[in-house]
């Protein structure tokens, strides 16, 4: 492939998507907002964490094909993969995708592709990108073409699922379709499905919301476990063994950039029409509250006052450095509104970045009372309980990464969420 690409955005997307353009010869040039992670990525140092990124950058740096600056330049492809958060009031802020549009128009050329990775609430592409894109004086659709082409990976497996997974591309026209499809083909082995830009962005929230709405359920379930006497764990395994039925598992919230917040935007769009959406984002989003007052009546049941809780981990999930929307600080808030004093450690985390945080996970447990594994990190799942120099001997398990049976023979206390048989 002779064309140059433009990357806009070099985050937990951004990034991986530029080094495989470029692994596979093709010139990238990476474009941030932030000084320190273009200089990182220009010294070859990883600011994300992901698995086989480092050798996939050394690679694409060392070989020339790719370069970063805090400013576009001109190019014959432009990928936009920059984050689309949500307010305070749950509402989509798409300045971040706005304003990369706006970056990219004084580059723009008769011939040229303008792809958005980001996942945006539908209509974006048509309500928030074309009008700064027609301001290059472009014909849109005809000669500057247009396309949304979501990611559809999951960190921890970026590498692997960009190249196997279907990929969705929406265009604004056919031939905008058709260029995206021919661009993507030089790395992607799953089927390339074309259609609009519009069911682009639905598609991508609506596989999201899906998987809230189905968490959702799974925590409704937790939380009556106590009522009904069961290990709703246990419930779900067997449940799940029917061939039609694939209930997702209960935990102390949902995370990540994603599921937590891509079903606002059809709530914010749906109004009356996403009673079923708002109502699973509303369960979830009351997770951590209930996780910490499950915390609270473990150590009350135990008569501890004036308690220290070791909270372990704070990425979103298992195996990432990624604290995107990460349930784990919003128990951390609700524990402390309780009176609590909480200790956090994550090994993933290498800088302090929460200010309960210590790097040290032996200094966690020497001050607690009770620990709270919030993350299902492999390091935690391969802890022996046995070896452990703990102040505590209760330990409290929200995601069922641990093996109970060993910290229980370890002399352990083991509470697990959604299980009544504590």
């Amino acid at each position: 492939m002779t064309k140059s690409i433009c990357v806009v955005g070099l985050g937990y997307i951004g990034l991986p998507t530029a080094v495989m353009f470029a692994n596979h010869g093709v010139k990238v040039h990476g474009v941030d907002v932030n000084p320190a992670a273009v200089k990182s990525i220009q010294d070859k140092q990883l600011h994300i964490e992901e698995n086989g990124l480092q050798e996939r950058l050394n690679k694409a740096v060392d070989e020339g094909f790719l370069t970063a600056s805090t400013t576009p330049v001109a190019s014959d492809v432009y990928i936009v993969a920059v984050p689309s958060p949500i307010n305070p009031d749950n509402t989509a802020n798409l300045e971040y995708v706005r304003q990369a549009t706006a970056s990219i128009v004084p580059f723009v050329k008769k011939g040229d592709l303008v792809i958005l990775e980001s996942t945006v609430p539908p209509k974006t592409v048509e309500n928030v990108m074309l009008p700064e894109l027609v301001k290059s004086g472009l014909e849109i659709g005809t000669e500057l073409f247009v396309a949304h082409s979501p990611e559809r990976v999951i960190p921890g497996r970026i590498f692997e699922e960009l190249v196997n997974n279907d990929r969705i591309v929406g265009g604004i026209s056919q031939k905008s379709a058709e260029l995206t499809k021919e661009l993507y083909e030089t790395f992607v082995k799953g089927t390339i499905h074309l259609t609009d830009a519009t069911t682009a962005e639905l598609v991508k929230v609506m596989e999201n919301t899906y998987r809230d709405v189905n968490i959702a359920f799974a925590n409704e379930l937790a939380k009556m476990a106590e009522k009904l006497d069961v290990n709703i764990w246990e419930a779900i395994k067997f449940a799940n063994y029917h061939p039609r039925v694939n209930v997702h598992f209960p935990g102390p919230g949902v995370g990540g950039h994603c599921i937590a917040v891509d079903p606002w935007f059809l709530v914010e769009l749906g109004g009356e029409q996403a009673q079923i959406i708002h109502l699973s984002r509303n369960t979830n989003d009351s997770m951590p509250s209930f996780t910490a007052q499950k915390t609270q009546a473990i150590l009350n049941k135990n008569g501890i006052a004036g308690a220290t809780v070791a909270a372990l981990g704070l990425a979103f999930k298992g195996n990432v450095d990624d604290m995107r929307e990460s349930p784990s600080t919003i128990v951390i808030d609700e524990l402390e509104k309780l009176g609590l004093t909480v200790v956090s450690h994550d090994p993933h985390i290498k800088q302090n970045k929460h200010k309960t945080q210590t790097q040290s996970m032996q200094e966690a447990l020497e001050q607690a009372d009770i620990l709270v594994f919030l993350t299902d990190h492999k390091e935690f799942k391969e802890l022996d309980p046995s070896t452990l120099n703990a102040k505590s001997k209760i330990v409290f398990d929200t995601k069922n990464c641990l093996n109970r049976e060993a910290w229980e023979k370890a002399g352990f206390q083991f509470h697990l969420l959604g299980d009544a048989k504590n």
